[in-house]
């Protein structure tokens, strides 16, 4: 397989927009969280408005929507995947310092070699291998698993945060699979359509799944308002971007300088939302972002 192709300013440039606007779309969602949404409804504000822009666009562009019958089984399990996923990251945006919880999604390569590897008999790379324990020790000064930065001990810790790293951590593996899946189940399908039949299932499931939640709740008041908006309008935008412009730009093999989104959301949410966490927490940061980095850029 060739190396990546060397990224043009535009190209590297657009890529971390769409880490900003990705990093920014969780701290909007948390806000949200804060004034009165529920996970349920962001999940379905988010994925159907986008599912619908990018519909437009690809009617307008007249791309041919026909899906072969071996797609269709995959495509609707991928569809409920990214759903279960969408609902389990918020879900942890909403009980995690934001930044925290992307880190802990950001575990999701260790998890897509290992369903390659369960479902395909696909040996993990070396270089997966040699970053797992890497990407697990970063990850657990990040969480501070031992409570040492918190002063609350391991115990007290674990009762703060595991249920939004629970959340995380399925949200990761939820989204591996889905990716395994993709790979290997939706071959000569437009991944356009693909996208979008993603969202709107993602969108279906997170609506039937608004009523074990008591329903759709919207925002208690303006901030919350606010706070969704945002969220839809960054991530629809993100995705839009993603699916149209990124393809033009020649990045294929580059997108994991993306993986800088837990930075962006670390400055986002000490900004907006007062969030901050140790120093020793953020070294552990900056060591996972910069192996799930070095994993997604090394040379196939």
């Amino acid at each position: 397989m060739s190396s990546p192709r060397a990224l043009s300013a535009l190209a590297f440039a657009t890529l971390l927009l769409i880490a900003l606007m990705m990093g920014a779309n969780h701290v909007a969602a948390r806000l949200a969280f804060n004034h009165g949404t529920n996970v349920a409804t962001a999940v379905v504000f988010r994925s159907l408005t986008t599912a619908l822009v990018v519909a437009l666009i690809l009617l307008a562009t007249r791309v041919p929507w026909a899906i072969r019958r071996e797609h269709r089984g995959p495509l609707l399990a991928i569809g409920l995947l990214i759903g279960t996923q969408g609902l389990c990251l918020y879900s942890s945006v909403a009980r995690l310092p934001v930044a925290l919880a992307l880190l802990a999604f950001n575990t999701y390569p260790l998890w897509t070699a290992l369903w390659d590897a369960l479902l395909y008999r696909r040996k993990p790379e070396r270089a997966v291998l040699l970053a797992m324990p890497v990407i697990l020790a970063g990850l657990a000064m990040a969480l501070d698993v031992f409570g040492a930065a918190s002063g609350l001990g391991a115990q007290g810790q674990w009762r703060q945060i595991g249920l939004g790293v629970g959340f995380a951590l399925t949200a990761a593996a939820v989204f591996g699979l889905a990716l395994v899946l993709t790979q290997h189940r939706t071959v000569g399908l437009d991944g356009r359509v693909r996208t979008v039949c993603n969202l709107a299932l993602a969108g279906l499931v997170a609506l039937i799944s608004s009523r074990f939640q008591g329903g759709l709740q919207f925002p208690a008041d303006a901030t919350g308002w606010a706070g969704l908006v945002a969220l839809t309008f960054l991530y629809g935008t993100a995705f839009t971007i993603l699916f149209t412009v990124l393809p033009r730009l020649g990045v294929a093999g580059n997108s994991a300088i993306m993986n800088v989104e837990p930075v962006f959301a670390l400055v986002l949410a000490w900004l907006i939302l007062g969030q901050s966490i140790a120093p020793i927490q953020v070294v552990g940061a900056l060591v996972v972002v910069a192996t799930v980095m070095v994993l997604g850029l090394r040379k196939g």
